[in-house]
C-alpha cells in the first residue's frame, strides 16, 4: 500500500452532526443579526414607518364596541385617538396602546349606539395614519352559551342537514332508471361539484384579501388546496389497495369523498350564515338559510348517484334487473350508510354557524375554505374516473350527448339557485 493511499480524504474526520450543524449555526447567525440589528439602518433612515392595522372583528356589547385589530405591518403601532360617528371619544386597549408586529389587541369603547342604526370607528395612529371599521347595524353581538349554541347549531341544520337528506330521498327513483342515465346522473354531479370549487375558491379570496398582508391569504389557499389534494391522493391510494374489485366499495368511497367536499364547503356557508346573525343582519341571514337550503338539495343527489347500480340495461327496471340471471354489480346500501353520509356533509355548516357567530377569524375561514378547494378537486377526480370506467364497460364515448347534458345542467342548477344566496 502507498502512501498516497494512506491519506484521508479532506473532511471524512469531521462528524456528521458538525457537518450539519456548522452551516446552521452561520444560518442562525445570519438571521439574529437581522432582527436583533439594523444592518439595513441606512437605507430605512429617513423612510416613514408602515403601518397596516386590520380591524379584525368589532362586537357590539352592552355600553359600546369592541375592536379586535391585528398588526400586520413589519413596525410597531400606536393607537393615539379613536373616532365613532366622526366624533372623538374614550378608549381604552389592552395589553397597550403599541402593538408590535404582528401583534393583536382590543379596544373597549363605550358608546351609546342606536339599536339597527349604522356606526363608523376610526382608528388613529401617533402618525396620522388612519383605519376604519364599519358596524352596519348595531345589534348586541351574541355571546356563548346554551341557547345560542342550540339557535345556532339549528341553522346549521337547516342549511346542511335538512336540505342534503331531501336530495338523497331520489335515490330510490335514481335506482329504477335504465343504466343510460347512470352517465348523465354522474355527469350531473361533475356539474355541481365543478360549481362549487369555483365557489368555495372565490369565497376564499374574498377573506384572503380581508387579511393582513404578512398572512399572503391567497398562497394560503392554494397551499392548504394542494396539501389537501396530495394528501387525500395518498390516502386514496391505501384506501383503493383495501378496496380491490368491489363494486359497490369502490362506489361507497367515491360518495364519502362526494360528501366529505361538500361538508366542507357547507363549513364556508355556515360561516357566512353565523356572521350575518351576528352583525345583526338577520334579514340576510334569513335569506341566506333559505337560498342555501334549496342550493343543497342537489348536493344530496349528487352524494348518492355513485350508489346507484350500474348493471342494468337500457330501460331495465330494477325489479327485472333481480329477476335475471345476471347479478346486480351492487347491494343496496343500508340505512347507516345513509345517516352517516348526511352527517359528513350537513355537520360542517353547524360547527360552521358557531365559528361565524361566535369567534370568526379571517385567517381560519381562508385556511377552510382552501381545504375545501383541495377536497373537492379531488372529488372530481375521482367521480370523472368512476363515470370514466362506466363508459368503458359500455363501450360509450366519455363525453356522449347524455353526459354533456347531465354536466351542463348541473352547472345550470347550482347558478340559478345561487341567485337567491347572491342576490
Amino acid at each position: 500500500m502507498t502512501s498516497g493511499e494512506n491519506k484521508k480524504e479532506p473532511g471524512r474526520s469531521i462528524p456528521l452532526w458538525i457537518a450539519v450543524l456548522i452551516p446552521l449555526a452561520a444560518i442562525g447567525l445570519m438571521l439574529a443579526l437581522f432582527a436583533f440589528g439594523n444592518p439595513l439602518s441606512l437605507f430605512t433612515a429617513n423612510l416613514p414607518p408602515i403601518e397596516d392595522l386590520n380591524l379584525e372583528r368589532i362586537k357590539v356589547v352592552d355600553g359600546g364596541f369592541e375592536v379586535t385589530v391585528v398588526n400586520g405591518g413589519p413596525d410597531p403601532v400606536t393607537i393615539a385617538q379613536v373616532l365613532v360617528d366622526e366624533a372623538y371619544w374614550n378608549f381604552s386597549i389592552s395589553p397597550g396602546a403599541t402593538i408590535p408586529r404582528l401583534g393583536r389587541a382590543i379596544i373597549e369603547i363605550p358608546y351609546p349606539w342606536v339599536e339597527t342604526e349604522a356606526h363608523e370607528i376610526m382608528l388613529i395612529t401617533n402618525s396620522g395614519v388612519t383605519f376604519v371599521g364599519e358596524v352596519p347595524v348595531a345589534t348586541l353581538t351574541p355571546t356563548p352559551g346554551v341557547e345560542e349554541f342550540l339557535a345556532y347549531g339549528l341553522l346549521g341544520v337547516y342549511v346542511g342537514i335538512i336540505p342534503v337528506a331531501l336530495g338523497m330521498l331520489f335515490y330510490p327513483a335514481m335506482r329504477k332508471m335504465g343504466r343510460k342515465w347512470l352517465g348523465g346522473i354522474l355527469s350531473l354531479t361533475i356539474g355541481l361539484l365543478v360549481f362549487l370549487l369555483v365557489d368555495t375558491f372565490m369565497e376564499g379570496l374574498e377573506f384572503a384579501l380581508e387579511l393582513p398582508g404578512v398572512f399572503q391569504g391567497i398562497p394560503l389557499i392554494l397551499i392548504a388546496a394542494l396539501l389537501t389534494w396530495l394528501l387525500l391522493l395518498a390516502i386514496g391510494s391505501q384506501r383503493k389497495k383495501s378496496i380491490g374489485d368491489d363494486p359497490y366499495r369502490q362506489a361507497l368511497y367515491v360518495a364519502t369523498l362526494i360528501a366529505l367536499g361538500i361538508g366542507l364547503h357547507n363549513l364556508g356557508e355556515g360561516l357566512a350564515i353565523g356572521v350575518a346573525f351576528s352583525i345583526g343582519e338577520a334579514a340576510l341571514g334569513s335569506f341566506l338559510v333559505i337560498g342555501f337550503m334549496l342550493h343543497n338539495i342537489t348536493e344530496g343527489v349528487g352524494i348518492v348517484a355513485p350508489l346507484v347500480p350500474g348493471k342494468k340495461k337500457n330501460g331495465e327496471s330494477e325489479e327485472q334487473a333481480e329477476s335475471s340471471e345476471q347479478p346486480q354489480e351492487m347491494k343496496r346500501p343500508s340505512i347507516w350508510v345513509f345517516i352517516g353520509l348526511v352527517l359528513l356533509a350537513g355537520v360542517p355548516a353547524i360547527f360552521g354557524t358557531w365559528i361565524g357567530g361566535f369567534a370568526f377569524s379571517p385567517f381560519l375561514t381562508a385556511l377552510f375554505l382552501g381545504i375545501a378547494v383541495g377536497a373537492i378537486w379531488q372529488v372530481i377526480v375521482e367521480v370523472v374516473g368512476l363515470l370514466r370506467n362506466y363508459a368503458e364497460q359500455d363501450g360509450t364515448p366519455l363525453v356522449s350527448w347524455m353526459n354533456l347534458g347531465g354536466f351542463v345542467l348541473g352547472i345550470a342548477i347550482m347558478y340559478l339557485t345561487a341567485f337567491l344566496v347572491k342576490f
